[in-house]
């Protein structure tokens, strides 16, 4: 019924029907292999495609953060600094808002600042005013925040030993201190040892004080804790506590404080040329005549302080004093300064004077052989010899923070003596006294 189909087999012998066969198998083994070798690139590289995109959409770029970091040049201002990201509207703006917190037109060479960028737009600023302080800018959807924050430091207590060979600067620095820290040590005892002529060999002292870190580098001293001074077998203890509201200051084991109405000299360190005499010969005028002063030879441009806080009722020259500064201070008390190279910054007739603020420098105008400052202190208009006044203290620790200026007297006393500091006093101290490494006698 169904006719055959002629086949292979019908037109080639069996030995050719075989090698024809064999060669069929072999093109269709090479074109399967070609079709899943193209299947497989395929499949990767479509996979690769979904890979990239689906991690691109994941994890897209961020903002890019950078830090400027410098010290201020001569002629810098907040405008130079950061008129490459804020319009001159805002700088002005700034500059306003900042006067109440730090007037940037006070920020001086060679004092450290950071500049934020995000994006390549401002994001913050911080200029470091001093050791203890920073100015804080910030912008945000709100706009610009200003404030005056305490630099963050890492804080580690030392306590320091020495003997007076023949200074105490060379003493201090020998113990591991500065000569910074020997001015602080003689501002503390100012009021009761005169370091020009009451120190001498063989005195000793201890120092405790903290020591300052920024991202584990050395930045300098923090505070004076406490002190102790043996004077010619006279010892004498200073101990920092902050009475309530009333700034830091400085009492005594008993919390009286050591602060008196008068310093015991105008200068730190000198010494005494020529003392109280009624009956002295002048060294030019060659005549007898009275010397109701102590004078202290300096060298030229040496800082010379008022001893207490007052009023200047003249700062002037005559052709005997030279340049000199008369203050009148509380109770009847006046203080007079002669042969100075040149007053003060803000010292006129009128001005207000803190103690220890600096009104003039050692010179030697008007009738004088050489550079010196020719002290002088009345009350109630009659002379007296600054080297015999007695000082009335100012006021003791209030009753209400005794018991807590106790506690840090126990700590301090066995950090200078080298014992184990208390636990209850330890603990006291850490609550009352936050990080804030304020330095009292800047």
């Amino acid at each position: 019924m169904f006719k055959e189909t002629p086949s292979l087999r019908h037109f080639c012998p069996r030995k050719y029907r075989s090698r024809h066969y064999g060669r069929r198998i072999l093109l269709c083994a090479l074109l399967l292999g070609a079709g899943l070798w193209a299947a497989q690139n395929w499949w990767n590289s479509s996979a690769g495609r979904k890979a990239v995109t689906k991690e691109g959409a994941a994890e897209p770029a961020g903002p890019q953060r950078k830090v400027v970091q410098g010290t201020i040049q001569s002629g810098d201002t907040l405008g130079s600094l950061l008129g490459q990201t804020l319009s001159p509207s805002q700088v002005h703006d700034l500059t306003l808002q900042c006067r109440e917190v730090f007037p940037v037109t006070r920020i001086c060479t060679g004092r450290p600042y950071k500049l934020s960028l995000l994006d390549d737009s401002f994001e913050s600023f911080v200029y470091e005013i001093n050791q203890d302080d920073q100015l804080l800018i910030i912008q945000d959807q709100n706009g610009f925040s200003v404030s005056r924050e305490p630099i963050p430091y890492t804080v580690h207590v030392s306590t320091m030993r020495g003997s007076i060979e023949s200074s105490l600067f060379e003493s201090v620095v020998k113990a591991g201190g500065s000569d910074a820290l020997a001015v602080r040590l003689g501002n503390i005892f100012a009021y009761d040892i005169d370091f020009i002529r009451d120190i001498q060999p063989g005195d000793s002292f201890e120092i405790v004080v903290e020591k300052r870190f920024r991202e584990d580098r050395p930045a300098g001293l923090g505070r004076l804790l406490a002190a102790r001074f043996n004077n010619n077998g006279q010892v004498y203890n200073a101990f920092y506590f902050e009475d309530g509201d009333k700034p830091g200051a400085y009492y005594d084991q008993n919390g009286r404080s050591l602060r008196k109405a008068f310093l015991k000299a105008p200068l730190s360190f000198s010494r005494i040329s020529s003392g109280f005499n009624l009956r002295r010969r002048h060294p030019i005028l060659n005549t007898v005549r009275p010397h109701p002063a102590i004078d202290y030879a300096a060298p030229t441009g040496t800082p010379i302080m008022t001893i207490g806080e007052g009023t200047v009722i003249a700062a002037t020259y005559n052709r005997f004093n030279g340049n000199y500064v008369r203050v009148r201070h509380p109770g009847g008390w006046e203080t007079l300064y002669n042969h100075m190279s040149r007053f003060g910054s803000g010292i006129r007739t009128g001005s207000r004077v803190r103690q220890g603020q600096v009104i003039g420098y050692v010179g030697s105008t008007g009738l004088s052989t050489g550079p010196h400052l020719d002290f002088r202190m009345y009350k109630n208009g009659s002379a007296v010899n600054p080297l015999t006044v007695k000082m009335p203290p100012a006021e003791p620790v209030s009753k209400a923070n005794l018991a807590a200026f106790r506690a840090v007297v126990a700590e301090q006393v066995a950090r200078l003596e080298g014992r184990e500091v208390p636990q209850v006093a330890q603990l006291h101290t850490e609550r009352a006294s936050p990080q804030r490494s304020r330095d009292v006698l800047n």
